[in-house]
């Protein structure tokens, strides 16, 4: 396979021309051929505007075909590309754009509505996503937009082929992509990715799932701006020819289901939240139905029903799914024990945004419970200062590891040292086969006052299998352990209970929960919270918002 990640972009859409590329679901279809010239009406575009290589392009916008368009427009022609995510504040949106001294911006007409032009002074395009058309521009760019195909023309004079298709000629460490992992203008910072992290992560997804083909059918329900599914629903899907569908509003669990039965997709990727609420909502409750717990208890029986429920959980994710790759935050233990059991096609991975984002993967057959898999090919990991159980902070090195943090050499060197070293923030250990497994976020480790680690992830991981418990967090608050409670509002309602009675069924669950705890990690009490926790883009609990101010 090409070394380059944009000979990769190439090589692909010159052999798959003819094949479907990018649809909005229930909307419009691209084909490969119909992508690459998009693509080089928007290098009119820039060389028009004077966009240089190397200069920074902004991308906000909800997931579409013109999203993905603009994407590999930005970085096929040689400039940097920022993508933000569309749920960020505009406050948010206008920091990101100012800090990455981004010149042009390609915005979806949601975004722009609500963001203020004048609050990003040394923007000097915005293009409409909807349909590339110019909202700030000089007046020869408008002249340009409205001959666009005359320019087109011009520049192909004997038609365009697959034999122009030729981009960028990168180098390896060349900044490719800035991604901010955060909206929040006390804490964003831009990870620099390189090529080289975006031909790595590539180049390993076409090594490690040889289960995808070209014209096999993905649907793209994560965010595009987050790493994951840009890495592998996007850049992955594109490297081996596949027709990727954009869910362009957000996916509810019945657009979901809709989409999964009608278009079959040969490889799913999500976030547990997603596979949590289907096990949960769909075949949790199924199973405690009277008849089917009586069966399960039958030995001869138990295997055949177990088998039943799986080919309906199968169907649900369209049957047709090679694995579902679950990432971005830990899976409840509960749901993954359940879906070890039945033998599920499923596998869980572990990335950072600074890695592009891959450190750890195993496939579904090989994969390990509990664990986020194996460490990925040009990767290493380091577990620092094991404790006696030989957990300690896991650092990487390797190809995938982002060069630094825009402007920020503070932030640079808290993370990464001098030899390639990268801290990654996370507890977690290596087992003697080389299997990661993660232990929490070093940043939630409570240290209690007798010395032990508390792993809050742990607590809220039990708690949250318990009755009318949605989600929970775990906080240390004078020298004692509170839980902050989302209850399941949609059950209480359904079973008409009082504000008392929901309080007493969270003091029973908090008697069950300590039952299980060793003494130095029990809770002390419990708030119930009548909105769920807010979220960051891959759906984690922002745990700082409700930190205690002594914290």
């Amino acid at each position: 396979m090409e070394n380059r990640f944009l000979g990769i972009i190439e090589k692909s859409i010159r052999e798959y021309w003819e094949l479907p590329a990018l649809s909005d679901y229930k909307g419009k279809t691209y084909y490969y051929k119909d992508f690459a010239k998009q693509i080089a009406y928007l290098h009119i575009l820039f060389e028009q505007a004077g966009i240089q290589k190397g200069d920074k392009v902004a991308l906000v916008g909800r997931n579409s075909s013109h999203w993905a368009i603009s994407f590999f427009g930005v970085v096929s022609y040689g400039a940097v590309v920022v993508p933000i995510l569309h749920d960020f504040k505009p406050d948010n949106i206008h920091h990101i754009v100012n800090h990455s001294e981004s010149k042009a911006l390609l915005a979806g007409s949601t975004n722009w509505e609500r963001m203020d032009g004048d609050a990003m002074p040394e923007l000097e395009l915005v293009v409409l996503l909807d349909d590339f058309s110019l909202i700030v521009a000089e007046e020869k760019m408008h002249e340009v937009r409205n001959r666009w195909d005359e320019y087109f023309k011009t520049k192909y004079p004997e038609g365009f082929t697959a034999d122009h298709v030729v981009y960028h000629a990168e180098a390896p460490d060349e900044l490719a992509v800035l991604n901010y992992t955060s909206g929040t203008t006390s804490s964003s910072k831009g990870a620099m990715l390189p090529y080289r992290s975006l031909w790595s992560n590539t180049k390993y997804a076409n090594d490690a799932l040889p289960f995808i083909h070209p014209g096999d059918n993905l649907v793209c329900m994560l965010p595009m701006a987050h790493m994951y599914g840009l890495a592998f629903e996007i850049l992955n899907a594109i490297g081996k020819g596949c027709h990727i569908h954009f869910l362009t509003r957000i996916p509810s669990p019945k657009l979901l289901l809709e989409s999964f039965a009608e278009l079959r997709p040969t490889l799913i990727l999500a976030v547990p939240l997603i596979i949590e609420k289907m096990v949960k909502s769909r075949v949790f409750p199924e199973m405690q139905k009277p008849l089917i717990r009586f069966l399960l208890k039958l030995p001869g029986i138990k295997n055949g029903v177990l088998a039943i429920i799986a080919a309906k959980l199968n169907k649900a994710f369209g049957g047709n799914f090679s694995e579902i790759v679950i990432g971005g935050a830990a899976l409840n233990k509960e749901v993954e024990n359940f879906l070890h059991t039945i033998k599920f096609r499923y596998t869980v991975g572990y990335g950072l945004t600074e890695c592009g984002p891959l450190v750890a993967y195993s496939q579904w057959d090989s994969f390990r419970k509990g664990s986020v898999g194996c460490i990925v090919d040009r990767m290493e990991v380091h577990i620092d200062h094991p404790d006696p159980d030989g957990v300690g902070e896991i650092f990487v090195k390797g190809t995938n590891v982002m060069l630094g943090y825009y402007k920020n050499p503070e932030a640079t060197a808290s993370v990464m040292a001098p030899d390639g070293w990268m801290n990654t923030g996370d507890l977690g250990l290596i087992d003697k086969e080389g299997v990661l497994y993660i232990r929490g976020r070093s940043k939630t480790m409570i240290l209690s006052s007798n010395g032990q680690n508390i792993y809050p992830e742990e607590i809220e991981d039990l708690l949250n299998n318990m009755p009318y418990v949605s989600e929970s967090l775990i906080i240390y608050q004078e020298g004692k352990l509170v839980a902050l409670i989302y209850p399941d509002q949609e059950q209480i309602d359904r079973e008409n209970l009082e504000g008392a009675k929901t309080e007493d069924l969270m003091q029973e669950n908090l008697q069950q929960l300590n039952k299980k705890l060793p003494f130095y990690s029990k809770v002390s009490s419990f708030k119930l919270f009548s909105e769920e926790f807010e979220k960051t883009p891959k759906r984690s609990i922002k745990r700082y918002l409700y930190q205690p101010a002594e914290n």
